[in-house]
């Protein structure tokens, strides 16, 4: 799974020795071990810097459009929301609305 984050080079590193966006990486690989059909992504570029945000962003829409891995990503970044094909936003628990955006790729069942 290293691997294919861009990462096997770095397998006996510490994280204390890996930048954010490795360890947010490597985040991701260990979430991938098992295949999931979900990724539920709390923040996933919160902490990162518009690099290793953008490589994040690329990993996790990747799998989606590799693997047909469905993505539910939580964030305040709207480099985020510029690139999701649903958008379901929420004020004060309640979603005020709910879009899927051209160019996105978005299955409705």
């Amino acid at each position: 799974m290293l691997a294919g984050v861009g990462l096997a080079n770095r397998a006996k590193y510490r994280p204390n020795e890996l930048s954010g966006g490795e360890r947010q990486r490597v985040a991701i690989a260990r979430s991938l071990v098992n295949s999931p059909k979900l990724i539920l992504a709390d923040e996933p570029t919160g902490n990162l810097d518009t690099k290793s945000s953008a490589e994040t962003l690329d990993l996790l829409f990747g799998i989606h459009d590799v693997e047909g891995t469905t993505l539910a990503i939580v964030s305040h970044d709207r480099s985020v929301v510029a690139r999701a094909g649903r958008v379901v936003e929420v004020l004060d628990g309640q979603i005020v609305s709910d879009s899927i955006r051209e160019g996105g790729s978005v299955e409705v069942h």
